[in-house]
């Protein structure tokens, strides 16, 4: 290998680290709905179902940044130019 492709290497491996690192975004912000959709449910116990359905959306939804930046670090490990 040549010094071009171990930099190559280095800046692909670099930048999967990085992109892994979105994970912790939605990580964050689902424990956040989650702690107020607890919250929600012990104010009006009678809309449990509502109150659920949204969370899930919404958790669904924000779980998408963090599997798209899972999907970039993969694509960066496995296909180094």
């Amino acid at each position: 290998m040549e010094y071009n492709q171990f930099f190559v290497a280095a800046m692909a491996c670099l930048g999967a680290g990085i992109a892994v690192f979105t994970g912790v975004g939605p990580g964050i912000g689902e424990g956040i709905a989650a702690s107020k959709a607890v919250e929600a449910v012990g104010r009006n116990p009678d809309a449990e179902g509502k109150i659920r359905n949204m969370m899930v959306l919404g958790i669904a939804l924000s779980e998408t940044t963090g599997i798209y930046g899972l999907i970039i670090a993969l694509l960066l490990i496995f296909l180094k130019a």
